[in-house]
């Protein structure tokens, strides 16, 4: 029986994908790999682009095409044998992985292409990436470094999925029933049918809280009953850690400590000080001092503002509920009632005028109006859960067609919490391949309750935006190659700009008129409830910005400060960064960075500050549009050319610039978050 994981034409097999398959395949895709390899650089007497590179790319991508189901499954259809079958494959990948980036043949045919001179710029792009990642992966270490190299980065990879696996159980392990309604007061009617869908489909009786998102956001916001939220949070904010009703049980304590030991030390195998500025070697920020002027900038720009936020919620919870002092577990609920006194809005409110269905049909048209596209359902495929779509994206006037991707937007159980874009196969372009890119788009929205379609908040109407705006810059690519197609090669400081671009037709009273229609009556959103919900927009945006910064200088920090006789000192530096930029002290047992994902487990390790770079490149991007229409077709087809289709075939700054006219400012992102510059 043929194994579904090897085929290389068309989309994955996903019905027929069995965890028995996975380590199979992965190891014949290896051989195959490693075989080509030999015949490349000994066979090829004189390596060219065509004979070498791009025979090179095109290897890759088969392998690329091999793990990316396997990957993808893992993260949203995750099980024991399917969790056994990828965690035997990942030593086997990082194994292959360093063995690639170490080895000196491979090396020296591409530095033989570099010195060739009929390369075009994405050509030398991708072969001067290709010559930084060697030296990056200990090409130049001798033999014994380049043996520990090695080691450090298989045991990297499974402390990384361990840690993964780890919040994934403690997330899924706290459940709470409740059989008296009088508990969940307060709570909207979309939280309470969801919570009885959770016990009927565990066939119990009642109301089931989770530590899901559609879950413990409601509970966190409109819960009246004080101890309910504060359960709710002890149990969210003690994930995977040494406290809390699990503790001890998925403590992600020693992987931590081991993790940030690891990568300190594989910098400094590389001749870096740490692993700060190791990171900052693929990316546009110039160096660590760089960085953290930025965000101190920012932080001193919106401190005092965020302190006059709290002490807003604090004075209103005081006056009108007689709240003495607020814990944290008090600040989103009492927020949004401060929300409701002064702008008589609220996410339930708008939630009836978001109804999933409508909003994709008005982001596929705001796509169509900017890009040129269109966006069309397709049902030929295999899917792997009832609730996943997918979708053709073409170009409007040609036909032609650009891209796929799947939409998985449901939260269940045994699929992990966020939302993301992930590649399933990038654009090739080669004499013997035509391959057009398809990606993964996935978020966990509530799912449809008993007649009721999903009705989406505005926040998750934002959540879906960012997403697609990610999944544009990967599928709209017109570069042929993979290593810099789509969001590949892209500075990681810079791939976060077309997702936060995207975000700002959620604000706009012309794209908001082609989707916001209430789901029952189809009665578009009312001019008034607009105001209101625009008049809001900024509210504790201080807080906000406060609060990523201190995930971003946290981050940062535990990298570039890493002192082996010391060891992590997580929650030491933590509270010093709490101390400059905090306006909400979290209580003792909180264990935020156990569950810190995003730089754990994730790609964000002394990056996360991009979320913040991009974002000012989003807002001052935007801001051409402010100046010249949100729909200017010129100007979305500017960006379309510049930054969606040019993937990682330029410098990101270049880009910016071709598009832009000029570097940007941080202006236009102060100005959007209501901070006085």
């Amino acid at each position: 029986m043929s194994n579904p994981l090897l085929d290389h034409v068309g989309l994955p097999a996903f019905a027929r994908i069995l965890p028995e398959h996975v380590e199979p395949a992965l190891d014949a895709r290896l051989a195959a790999c490693r075989t080509e390899i030999a015949r490349l650089t000994s066979a090829v007497p004189v390596p060219t682009w065509e004979n070498f590179v791009e025979a090179l790319e095109e290897m890759d991508d088969t392998l690329s095409r091999t793990w990316s189901p396997i990957g993808h499954l893992n993260g949203v259809m995750n099980s024991d044998a399917l969790r056994a079958a990828y965690n035997a494959c990942l030593p086997k990948l990082s194994d292959y992985g360093t063995e690639v980036g170490q080895n000196e043949d491979l090396f020296r045919g591409y530095q033989a292409v570099a010195a060739q001179e009929h390369l075009d710029s994405t050509q030398r792009k991708l072969v001067e990436n290709a010559l930084r990642d060697f030296h990056l992966s200990g090409v130049d270490l001798p033999a014994d470094k380049k043996a520990r190299y090695k080691a450090i980065s298989q045991e990297l990879s499974q402390l990384t999925s361990k840690y993964s696996e780890n919040l994934l159980d403690a997330t899924n392990a706290w459940t709470k029933l409740i059989t008296d309604p009088a508990q969940l007061a307060g709570l909207p009617e979309s939280a309470l049918g969801l919570a009885r869908q959770n016990a009927q489909q565990r066939d119990q009786e009642g109301w089931l809280l989770t530590l899901d998102m559609p879950s413990y956001i409601p509970v966190l916001t409109y819960a009246d009953n004080r101890d309910l939220r504060f359960e709710v949070y002890q149990a969210y904010s003690t994930r995977a850690s040494d406290q809390g009703p699990h503790a001890g049980q998925w403590d992600n304590g020693a992987a931590m400590e081991r993790i940030l030991a690891l990568r300190h030390e594989l910098a400094q195998l590389l001749g870096f000080a740490n692993y700060a500025e190791r990171s900052l070697a693929t990316k546009m920020a110039p160096s660590p001092d760089a960085v953290l002027a930025f965000l101190n900038d920012l932080a001193d720009r919106s401190l005092a503002q965020a302190r006059q936020e709290l002490a807003e919620v604090q004075a209103f919870a005081r006056e009108h509920h007689g709240m003495d002092s607020l814990e944290p577990w008090d600040l989103t609920y009492y927020g949004e009632k401060l929300r409701l006194h002064r702008y008589q809005i609220s996410q339930e409110e708008l939630r009836p005028y978001f109804p999933v269905s409508r909003v994709l049909t008005g982001l596929f048209e705001v796509a169509q109006r900017l890009f040129g596209v269109r966006i069309e359902e397709s049902q030929t495929f295999e899917t792997y859960h009832p609730d996943v779509r997918f979708f053709e994206i073409r170009d409007q006037e040609t036909r032609q067609l650009r891209g796929q991707f799947y939409l998985d937007a449901f939260a269940r159980p045994n699929k992990r919490g966020g939302a993301w874009m992930d590649v399933c196969t990038n654009r090739l372009h080669t004499a013997r391949y035509d391959q057009i890119p398809v990606a993964y788009l996935v978020c966990n929205f509530s799912p449809p309750v008993g007649a009721k379609p999903s009705l989406l908040t505005h926040n998750e109407v934002e959540t879906l935006f960012h997403e697609f705006g990610h999944g544009l810059h990967h599928l709209l690519t017109r570069v042929d190659y993979p290593a810099v197609a789509g969001i590949n090669g892209v500075a990681w400081d810079a791939v976060e700009l077309p997702s936060q671009f995207m975000e700002n037709w959620c604000w706009e009273r012309a794209p908001l008129d082609l989707f916001a229609a209430h789901w029952e009556t189809g009665a578009p959103l009312p001019p008034e409830l607009y105001e209101r919900m625009t008049a809001a927009k900024n509210f504790q945006s201080g807080m906000q910005m406060m609060r990523q910064l201190e995930f971003a200088l946290f981050d940062f920090r535990i990298h570039l400060e890493y002192d082996p006789a010391r060891g992590g000192r997580i929650y030491e530096i933590l509270e010093d960064v709490r101390d400059q930029v905090a306006v909400v002290r979290p209580p003792a047992f909180n264990r935020f960075a156990h569950g810190f994902s995003h730089v754990f487990a994730g790609g964000y390790a002394a990056g996360y500050y991009s979320y913040k770079w991009a974002e000012v490149l989003s807002a001052d991007a935007f801001s051409l549009f402010e100046e010249r229409g949100v729909f200017d077709a010129a100007t979305g087809r500017a960006f379309r050319e510049n930054i969606l289709e040019k993937g990682g075939s330029r410098d990101a700054m270049d880009l910016y610039v071709d598009f832009r006219g000029r570097p940007p400012t941080t202006d236009a992102l102060l100005r959007h978050s209501g901070i006085s510059a």
